[in-house]
């Protein structure tokens, strides 16, 4: 069980889109959640989107909110992240977890994807 790397990072520039995605491996139940953080160099990991693997219920950091959409289609075990309106600011490894905690700390999800780099150029 866990969450595999999530794929379709890239270069774009400001305005642009990108659309990440990430496999969950193994049984996942319904009361699992997925969520998407991103690292910027010399900086923290922070929360970026979650959403209840049963339920359509959502989260997102306040810098997102409006540009970025988290999705699943359960049916291929994926998550998504489509990622509008790009800006530098968002430049990042971006990483998807698995958790069981509506939670936004990072330590609350016990399983991560590997990293995929977004780079915004301005």
């Amino acid at each position: 069980d866990g969450a595999a790397a999530g794929v379709g990072g890239g270069l774009v520039q400001a305005g642009g889109s990108l659309k990440l995605s990430c496999t969950a491996s193994g049984r996942i139940y319904s009361s699992a959640v997925m969520a998407w953080f991103r690292q910027a160099p010399g900086k923290e990991r922070e929360f970026v989107a979650l959403t209840r693997w049963s339920r359509d219920s959502t989260l997102y950091a306040g810098s997102v909110k409006g540009r970025f959409t988290i999705s699943r289609d359960s049916a291929k075990n994926m998550v998504y992240l489509q990622m509008d309106t790009l800006k530098p600011e968002d430049t990042a490894v971006y990483y998807c977890a698995r958790g069981i905690q509506w939670a936004t700390q990072a330590a609350e999800y016990n399983y991560w994807g590997q990293g995929t780099q977004v780079t915004v150029s301005s």
